[in-house]
């Protein structure tokens, strides 16, 4: 792995694939480390050919952490949006987006095939619409618009979103354990994802970088950046949209949304698939990713 110096702050990353190959560069949703874009994703893609850049948003696994600024109040974060008043918060996806299109610079591609996963597919929306240049295609996965009047998400998910579960330093196993009913959760109905592979993924991810905190900055960032729907109408790059039929945390309506406020987006709906992207699915999910890169040829 390595770092740069993006958008005024440390950016880890690290990048895999051909150096002649098309730049993909994939971006992680709330609260997730890079590592959690899996190797067998990140191979895939490289082996199609592309340059493929994981890094860690601000505030999570390596790169920078906002420490001088303490974490909002949720709460009044949402009652400011609610009353149309602009909240208090130490950044907002915009400023995320701004990371994004740092790394490119940075990584002297000029411009890139962006991917985006939940929070990071709201990040990569923005990335398109405010920083077109360096933008040739856009992926988002499992995200949504900031519409508030979407249905809103499975309580069991919320619960599981908002509870981090207990002091891996004190009970690691306890730790893993509510990780993994996490998981199940998140994978909706049919439960399609790897309970092995999914343990490994959370104690790596408290081993690589434990830090709680950011997670609470980084949710301020989704609430108090709103309703994004006029953005989204300003994207040009053309434009894939994926979304699990069975999303309990960001509900399909989500996807159909971004897909209606995009112009020229595709939907893709994926059956079976809830807010995850379970191993069984990542060849289709490549194969959609790869269906933007080439609508940008």
């Amino acid at each position: 792995m390595a770092r740069l110096t993006a958008n005024g702050i440390g950016i880890e990353y690290d990048i895999h694939g051909p150096e002649g190959g098309e730049p993909v560069v994939l971006v992680m949703g709330l609260g997730a480390q890079m590592i959690r874009w899996s190797m067998d994703m990140v191979g895939d893609l490289a082996g199609r050919g592309y340059r493929v850049v994981r890094f860690d948003n601000r505030d999570v696994g390596l790169s920078h952490r906002f420490d001088d600024v303490p974490p909002p109040s949720i709460g009044d974060v949402a009652k400011a949006v609610r009353e149309g008043r602009r909240p208090d918060v130490p950044y907002f996806l915009s400023d995320m987006a701004a990371d994004a299109a740092g790394v490119i610079e940075g990584l002297g591609f000029g411009s890139a095939h962006v991917v985006g996963a939940s929070m990071g597919g709201m990040i990569v929306q923005m990335l398109a619409a405010e920083h077109p240049h360096r933008v040739r295609s856009l992926t988002s996965i499992m995200s949504s618009t900031g519409n508030p009047g979407l249905p809103p998400a499975k309580p069991e998910a919320v619960a599981f979103l908002v509870n981090r579960g207990p002091d891996p330093h004190q009970d690691l196993e306890a730790f893993l354990e509510h990780g993994l009913r996490s998981a199940r959760v998140m994978a909706g109905p049919a439960g399609l994802h790897d309970e092995a592979a999914e343990r490994d993924g959370i104690e790596q991810s408290f081993r690589r970088a434990y830090y709680p905190v950011g997670f609470l900055r980084q949710y301020a960032a989704i609430l108090g950046s709103g309703d994004r729907r006029e953005a989204l109408r300003r994207i040009t790059a053309p434009t894939v949209v994926i979304h699990g039929a069975d999303d309990p945390l960001v509900p399909v309506e989500g996807g159909h949304d971004t897909a209606a406020c995009v112009p020229g987006a595709e939907m893709h709906v994926l059956e079976a698939m809830g807010h995850n992207i379970p191993a069984p699915l990542i060849p289709t999910v490549c194969d959609l990713i790869e269906r933007a890169v080439r609508r940008a040829a």
